[in-house]
């Protein structure tokens, strides 16, 4: 169901591929002859839904105001539903999504779930967020298991976050402060990127080349909306 699916589908339609059911739970394909084999075609690939969220909670994180360009509500409406429950004001046009957010956000309870859920990936963004929010927040993880491992690098911030099983309990603090920490993946790393920009002092990531897998100059754009953020 998940819109990179559907893309993928309807670029290799374009192709010559024989698929049905793009977009629902049960996707058919039929394959093609020899003779008949894929093309090229042209095809414009769907604005990163993982990206934008990453901006958005950015500015959930550090407050202020943002427009995400090309990005698409529809994708991830129920992420936008939960930050908007947090305090953040969004609304959106077929140009992208605009967001404001107060100076600190308040707490709220999530779990990830298959799309059109809130995605897994969300996850370390909403679970950094809610270490500086006010109030007490848990988020669940119903879909892999040992997807916390960021979290010990957001306690040595300062962050208040106790893990139990596929739930973590997040005590907003005021303030995180800075610290060397470790990028573990791709997410986990951008979440702690984003965690940086709204703690005192200087926080450096290791390992922050696996960042570089999943965003194109994620540095260069946080530094474009008022981060100080260096990529070495």
């Amino acid at each position: 169901r998940e819109p990179e699916i559907a893309d993928l589908c309807e670029l290799l339609n374009k192709m010559g591929a024989q698929i049905i059911g793009a977009g629902s739970s049960t996707i058919t394909i039929d394959g093609v002859d020899s003779q008949d084999a894929l093309h090229s075609a042209d095809h414009t690939v769907i604005p990163d839904r993982i990206e934008a969220a990453t901006y958005l909670c950015a500015v959930g994180i550090a407050g202020g105001e943002i427009t995400v360009a090309g990005a698409r509500h529809e994708h991830m409406s129920m992420l936008c539903q939960k930050l908007g429950e947090m305090g953040m004001r969004i609304s959106h046009d077929p140009d992208g999504i605009w967001a404001l957010a107060p100076r600190r956000m308040t707490s709220a309870d999530c779990q990830s779930l298959p799309y059109p859920g809130i995605a897994t990936d969300f996850k370390p963004f909403l679970v950094t967020l809610l270490a500086t929010a006010d109030g007490v927040g848990i988020v669940t993880e119903n879909l892999f298991s040992g997807r916390f491992r960021y979290v010990d690098e957001l306690r040595r911030m300062g962050a208040d976050i106790r893990t139990d099983s596929h739930h973590a309990v997040i005590r907003g603090v005021e303030k995180l402060s800075g610290a060397p920490v470790r990028a573990h993946d791709i997410r986990a790393g951008s979440a702690l990127v984003i965690a940086g920009l709204a703690a005192d002092g200087e926080t450096i990531v290791a390992d922050a080349d696996h960042i570089a897998r999943g965003y194109d100059d994620l540095a260069g754009k946080l530094c474009g909306i008022g981060g100080d953020v260096i990529a070495e």
